[in-house]
């Protein structure tokens, strides 16, 4: 595997500073979150431009980081048709601006049914499954025509919140420019944790053809809730992952996420010991 971190987890700093720490630290890969790590130029999609993309894509180079995944973790399935359009808008010039980028997979959550982006009952229903469905479609298509991969991250608050419900997302719109980034971690609660073995096999088993990218995280539970820490700390089982990653996905992109500067490199090493005895 090729392990990476977020840019935006890294000390703050100009994306050269934060590419430079990432090297130090044993990074082969990056999260690029355009609006978290890009404070003195635009990141407006009008500014994503094909001169934009060239620069970052021999920035990342000269600093030897793939840009793993471009995040734009927006709502597809937000109820508000103006902002929708703008969502899908905003998609399209990521993707756009990832074919020239050359970076591994437009990564995106699959939203709530709502305009705040928050939980609640019915982000589970089989309507709001429908509505993001109906919405990502044209975003999919789009990503085809520009030879691009959208991957979808189940989460346990959002509408896609299981392995079951995101096949189903694969098997309707029946794309191979579709894919997943599965972090296992976002798929438990305070509800299921205990069934994580249970979950990280249903995930491999329903979805592992397309897994594209693995996001690395832990868990910790207090005060009857369940908080995402850093790989290490946490309680997390990741033996079932590590032996599907070796076997089935060679130089996989594995990024990790909730680290902090001063624990990144001690998380990197925990994986990297996991891997090597998987």
């Amino acid at each position: 595997m090729q392990l990476g971190i977020r840019l935006h987890d890294i000390a703050k700093g100009t994306l050269p500073e934060r590419l430079a720490i990432a090297k130090d630290q044993g990074f082969a890969c990056g999260h690029l979150a355009l609006s978290k790590v890009i404070d003195e130029y635009s990141t407006a999609d009008s500014a994503l431009t094909p001169g934009y993309a060239m620069y970052l894509k021999k920035l990342f180079a000269e600093y030897n980081i793939d840009v793993a995944v471009l995040g734009c973790y927006l709502n597809l399935a937000n109820p508000n048709e103006q902002k929708l359009k703008e969502t899908q808008e905003r998609y399209k010039a990521h993707i756009r601006f990832a074919s020239l980028l050359g970076c591994g997979v437009v990564g995106t959550e699959t939203g709530a049914p709502n305009e705040t982006y928050s939980y609640e009952e019915a982000c589970h229903s089989e309507d709001a499954l429908q509505i993001f469905i109906q919405n990502v479609t044209p975003v999919v298509r789009y990503a085809e025509q520009m030879g691009v991969i959208l991957a979808i991250e189940p989460v346990f608050k959002h509408i896609v919140y299981n392995p079951a419900r995101a096949r189903k997302v694969l098997d309707a719109i029946d794309s191979p420019n579709l894919q997943i980034i599965l972090d296992p971690v976002n798929m438990l609660d305070i509800s299921n944790y205990k069934e994580q073995k249970e979950i990280v096999k249903e995930a491999i088993d329903l979805l592992g053809r397309e897994v594209a990218v693995v996001h690395i995280k832990d868990y910790q539970v207090a005060d009857d809730k369940l908080k995402s820490v850093a790989a290490g700390t946490g309680e997390m089982d990741y033996s079932d992952l590590m032996q599907f990653m070796k076997k089935e996905k060679p130089y996989i992109h594995a990024t990790l996420e909730d680290t902090v500067p001063d624990n990144a490199v001690a998380a990197r090493k925990h994986i990297q010991k996991l891997w090597e005895e998987a």
